[in-house]
Order: C-alpha cells, then sequence, then structure tokens
C-alpha cells in the first residue's frame, strides 16, 4: 500500500503512480486515499453508461473511465478518479495524446455509488 506523509504535493503524488494491484489512489486534502474497488454491480453500470456516452462521443468527445483529472479545490490541488468522465473536443484536442491525469475540467463526470455506500458518504468524500 501507497506509504504517505503527512501532505503530499501535486508533483509528489503524480510520481507515485499506480498502487499495488486493483489500487487506485486520489489525491484528497494532501493525502493519497485509496478509491474503494469496483464489485459486480458497479462493472454492470458502468459498462452500460459507456455503452450510452460513445454514441454521444463518437464525434463530439472522449469518454475516460477512472482517468485522473487534475483540479483545485479550495486552493489546494486536488486529484479525484471520476468512474466515468466526457469532454468535447472543445476542451481537449482529439490530437492531445499523454499518458497522464486530464488536464482539463471534463463536462460531465459520473462517480457510482456502490449498494453499499450512503449518498451522504460521497458528499462527505468531496469535502
Amino acid at each position: 500500500m501507497l506509504q504517505t506523509k503527512t501532505e503530499l504535493t501535486l508533483e509528489e503524488f503524480l510520481v507515485v503512480g499506480e498502487g499495488e494491484g486493483d489500487i487506485t489512489y486520489e489525491l484528497i486534502d494532501e493525502q493519497a486515499v485509496p478509491k474503494m474497488s469496483p464489485k459486480k454491480f458497479h462493472s454492470r453500470l458502468t459498462r452500460s453508461l459507456i455503452k450510452l456516452l460513445e454514441q454521444w462521443g463518437e464525434e463530439r468527445g472522449e469518454i475516460g473511465v477512472e482517468w485522473a483529472v487534475r483540479l483545485t479545490r479550495l486552493g489546494r490541488d486536488w486529484v479525484p478518479v471520476p468512474d466515468l468522465l466526457c469532454f468535447s473536443y472543445e476542451r481537449l484536442s482529439p490530437d492531445w495524446n499523454q499518458d497522464e491525469a486530464c488536464p482539463v475540467v471534463p463536462e460531465l463526470v459520473i462517480e457510482i455509488i456502490s449498494p453499499e455506500q450512503t449518498f451522504g458518504q460521497l458528499l462527505e468524500s468531496l469535502e
């Protein structure tokens, strides 16, 4: 598991890379926070949403699955990893081909709440 110090800069977080196994981390309040590993319900819903969104994105933009996004929240670096994100080619050129966190704010972000998670718990993780 990723060991963090009290505060982690954006640069340090981005250099750390992937976690062990299927662990994905998000940068929240300068801490690397593990994201819950998806299960069957989550996987099926993600697959269905991707099919719908790909129809929209065919000519207009790109759909990302668990793609980290570089943001700033309350003056601090924040790197959430939404389940799905969509952005138009007007925001990010189809020629952009870097293997890094998304550098633009998506137009649509979808976070799937697991059956054992409440909406309130999701909101707490965003505060």
